[in-house]
């Protein structure tokens, strides 16, 4: 049997799913996701990635 991935064990199919899910709940462009995503790697996904989206104000680049 094949282990899950960090992503299955949290309850995602995987870091696409986790990253879209994370756009969704802080509205966020999935574009503004993927990118700090990205340039912070994904042992962050569930720290500093948070940290972020949860800090920050992103109206100004979503247009909201």
């Amino acid at each position: 049997m094949e282990e899950q991935t960090i992503y299955q064990r949290k309850g995602y199919n995987d870091r696409l799913d986790y990253l879209t899910s994370l756009a969704a709940e802080y509205g966020v462009d999935m574009g503004v996701v993927l990118a700090i995503a990205d340039m912070m790697g994904e042992s962050e996904d569930f720290d500093g990635l948070l940290n972020i989206l949860e800090d920050a104000d992103f109206e100004f680049v979503s247009g909201r």
